[in-house]
């Protein structure tokens, strides 16, 4: 049996919360214990060379690259990053970069130096701070297709070439089951040859969809035959035109964190309902022996609401857009690199983040809050000044009446106005 690494010095304060409690049962009962690492993202038998993993746990910080990161995502950075260095881990910054069209370059800048700004690092255990490069899902892109093929193959994906509207027509809701594809019955071959034309681009966009076979009567309406690939193009930031399909987030997501031997992938409570399909998939790609035992496994928390403050990257996006404010970084945004031209320490925003804690209720932060720990972080740190910014000159003549003529001596002990 495995003993909890004994947490750091300054951790001794911490407050305990259901994250924690699960990281230390499974510490506790060695659930992770027997994995490999072999230096680098990979499938079971990439891993299976490696040796055992120096990393009591693995977190992961997933952002897509499609904006700057705001105040929430701030504390999502200090809980996953946390957490691994609290228990001997490590966290890995990975950009979820599967959706080519609203992806860029200035965005994965921004984010790099957003993670390191709030002080962390996602250099591997023994690698010196500052010396690894963060991670792609579209470094993975080679595996997801075939895991894809390897689904196909065992029965578990197929080809659908039904319109969009048919589809959700056919996906019932939540007080009706769904209707099975026409395309549901095709044979292993057909929509291996299929998928195939996909790939080659041979197919326009929109015109088929790879979707996962699971159940169209679930009622779990996202394991009713999810899509997972789709055809898109566009010209990926960092692939160019290599590809012409692009994986689903929610197929990408689950494989990202299992080449890199993530433990526990914690987000937010909006991705609860995609949970089971998450674990169907680990499990299916584990039947066909691209993905070893133990999985990761995936746990919500509640995001962060801030009262007065808008935290919708699409929203801030807009605002961006529209010329309304000055960038991304303008002092009114709640952006990272806002909260910094407005001031904010990467301390201050760690403190709050620790201060508000991590629940799975939804609940809304006063933004009193926020400033509170900024106040409290400045407060030994800070100098004190006053200046007059636009002085009005005074003539006193009358000086002399009132203080006498050595007054300029006793003015000096007047008491301030």
């Amino acid at each position: 049996m495995t003993t909890p690494t004994a947490p750091d010095n300054n951790a001794d304060h911490k407050v305990s919360n259901f994250l924690r409690q699960i990281i230390e049962k499974d510490l506790e009962h060695g659930t992770y214990a027997s994995r490999r690492w072999a230096g680098s993202p990979g499938d079971a038998a990439h891993h299976a060379a490696g040796q055992p993993d120096p990393a009591k746990i693995r977190t992961r910080f997933p952002p897509e690259p499609n904006g700057y990161l705001h105040v929430g995502h701030a504390k999502s950075i200090c809980i996953n990053f946390g957490l691994a260095k609290e228990y001997g881990g490590v966290c890995h910054l990975r950009f979820d970069d599967t959706n080519p069209e609203k992806e860029d370059t200035e965005y994965v800048n921004s984010i790099i130096d957003a993670v390191k700004w709030l002080g962390f690092d996602w250099a591997q255990l023994g690698q010196a701070a500052g010396s690894a490069a963060p991670y792609q899902a579209s470094d993975y892109f080679d595996f997801m297709y075939r895991a894809a093929e390897a689904l196909i193959e065992a029965g578990y994906a197929y080809v659908d070439e039904q319109s969009a509207e048919d589809m959700r027509a056919n996906r019932g809701d939540f007080g009706k089951p769904g209707v099975d594809s026409p395309f549901r019955t095709r044979t292993v071959a057909e929509n291996l040859a299929r998928f195939r034309e996909m790939r080659d681009g041979k197919l326009a966009d929109g015109a088929a969809v790879l979707r996962a076979k699971i159940d169209m009567a679930s009622p779990n309406i996202n394991l009713r035959d999810p899509a997972i690939y789709r055809i898109r193009r566009a010209t990926h930031h960092h692939t160019g035109d290599t590809w012409c399909i692009y994986p689903m987030y929610t197929f990408a997501h689950p494989i990202e964190d299992a080449l890199e031997q993530i433990t526990h992938s914690i987000c937010t409570l909006e991705f609860e309902d995609q949970r089971p399909f998450y674990d169907w998939l680990m499990e299916r790609l584990c039947e066909c022996k691209l993905l070893a035992a133990p999985s990761p496994k995936q746990y919500e928390f509640a995001r962060l609401n801030l009262t007065y403050v808008i935290t919708s990257k699409r929203k801030l996006a807009q605002l961006v857009n529209e010329g309304k404010v000055s960038g991304w970084d303008d002092p009114r945004m709640p952006t990272i690199a806002g909260l910094r031209r407005r001031g904010y320490t990467p301390e201050s925003l760690r403190l709050f983040a620790d201060r508000i804690g991590v629940t799975k209720s939804d609940s809304w932060i006063d933004y009193s809050t926020l400033e509170g720990c900024l106040r409290e972080d400045l407060e030994n740190k800070a100098h004190r000044g006053m200046a007059v910014l636009d002085p009005v000159k005074l003539v006193l003549s009358n000086w002399a009446e009132a203080f006498g003529s050595d007054g300029h001596t006793e003015a000096c002990t007047q008491p301030a106005l």
